[in-house]
């Protein structure tokens, strides 16, 4: 567990510093992923991967703790049987517990002293010290930035010299009971949880590029229960926040306005169903099944009919995100690059639609492949349990983990800190 694996993404090399089994949970209100990946010197192999539907879980929150458990059992079981592996740790990602972004700043004096580990590492402890909020319970956090007397924008100040160094951190926090809630559904499982991380911030990992994060993005997670959105900027998470509205409240419009069963409005949606009214279908029409009839029996709708009642609510919910970042100051400064992922990016014209919206340059972000990654996993559905296997193959467990102390250094890994801060910042 104490070697060194370095991962290409892009045209950046991360180092990472595990090896062996690594299992990420992805658990949505839609759906439930599972991911089983091999953290080798110099690669990461996917080895089994598993995808269920979601029960128990409203809005990314547990409602039913028996069928979170069984949702996600159904899923780990099928992903250690594709991997012929079993698991007892999983990184998992989390979008409930209506997140909220802390930052903190910290200053020491060193008086022309060389910056050393033990520096950084008080320093760090000091900043993250800070990041708390009454009420919310950190899930992740890490310094975005250093501050070598008057040199900013320093990446790794380890073995400078300077009077005085600061850092600025940013951490994401949640409401601790829906936190509690999900993490008692995994481990009823049998599961330890090894690390957290923003969901939608593991979805970046899996499908922004290098100059992406640097220069700035906005991965918009658009799932079943709720709509994400991460905001990266100089290859750090700077924003997080969550749109209570998904593809379920898609799916409910037309199951009312069509008097249709759910799973066929799901149905219709999917395979019929389009996010903008200027794509032409003519005199298309949808046979759409009636509640509480026969299953032959069923209304002949226009197409452009479940276009209109699609389009409406992906308005509102895009809508939404675009009002949250301007509020938020970072929808100009986080510049013109927008990614979706999630299940919802897959619906038909939503890329259009959310570039005319945002008024950014927009694409579908798909993840990253690795070596026995099925070719039905590299959806943007798998998106954030891809990025979290691959948080789990590279980040230290310090970074996963808040809980961990920085303090805890492996034997042999001289100058952690320099490292690790050097990864997060470039």
């Amino acid at each position: 567990m104490g070697e060194t694996v370095r991962m290409r993404t892009g045209t950046a090399e991360q180092v990472g510093y595990r090896t062996g089994v690594v299992a990420a949970l992805d658990v949505g209100s839609s759906k439930v992923v599972c991911v089983i990946g091999r953290a080798e010197p110099g690669k990461l192999r996917v080895l089994g991967t598993a995808l269920r539907e979601s029960q128990g879980i409203k809005a990314g929150t547990v409602t039913s703790l028996d069928f979170a458990e069984e949702s996600i059992r159904d899923a780990v079981a099928a992903a250690e049987n594709h991997a012929d592996a079993r698991i007892q740790n999983v990184i998992i990602g989390i979008n409930c517990g209506q997140p909220v972004n802390i930052t903190s700043r910290n200053v020491m004096n060193l008086d022309g002293a060389l910056v050393t580990d033990q520096h950084l590492r008080a320093l760090l402890a000091d900043g993250r010290a800070k990041c708390t909020r009454e009420g919310y319970e950190i899930i992740q956090s890490a310094p975005t930035a250093y501050v070598v007397d008057e040199a900013r924008g320093v990446r790794d100040p380890s073995g400078m010299f300077c009077q005085r160094i600061g850092v600025a951190m940013h951490a994401v926090g949640v409401k601790p009971s829906p936190l509690q809630n999900l993490k008692l559904a995994i481990e009823r499982c049998h599961l330890s949880i090894s690390g957290t991380l923003f969901a939608p911030f593991a979805s970046g990992l899996a499908t922004l590029t290098d100059d992406e994060k640097q220069l700035g993005a906005t991965v918009i997670d658009l799932g079943g229960g709720v709509t994400s959105i991460a905001v990266f900027m100089e290859g750090q998470l700077v924003h997080a926040d969550v749109v209570a509205m998904g593809g379920q409240q898609v799916t409910a419009d037309l199951a009312r306005m069509l008097a249709a069963p759910l799973s066929a409005a799901e149905r219709a949606k999917t395979l019929h169903g389009a996010a903008l009214g200027d794509l032409e279908y003519g005199a298309d029409v949808v046979t759409i099944p009636q509640t509480g009839e026969e299953e032959d029996a069923g209304t002949r709708v226009p197409r452009s009919m479940l276009t209109r009642i699609i389009q409406a609510r992906m308005e509102e919910i895009l809508g939404e995100v675009q009002t949250r970042l301007r509020a938020s100051g970072f929808d100009v400064i986080a510049g013109r690059r927008a990614v979706l992922t999630g299940g919802g990016s897959q619906l038909s014209g939503v890329r259009e639609l959310a570039a005319r919206i945002l008024n950014k340059q927009v694409r579908i972000g798909r993840p990253q492949v690795f070596p026995g990654l099925p070719a039905a996993s590299t959806s943007p559905d798998y998106a954030t349990a891809v990025g979290l296997l691959m948080a789990g193959a590279t980040m230290p467990p310090e970074l996963l983990n808040p809980d961990l102390a920085l303090d805890a250094e492996e034997p042999g890994r001289k100058g952690f800190l320099g490292r690790l801060t050097s990864r997060l910042l470039g």
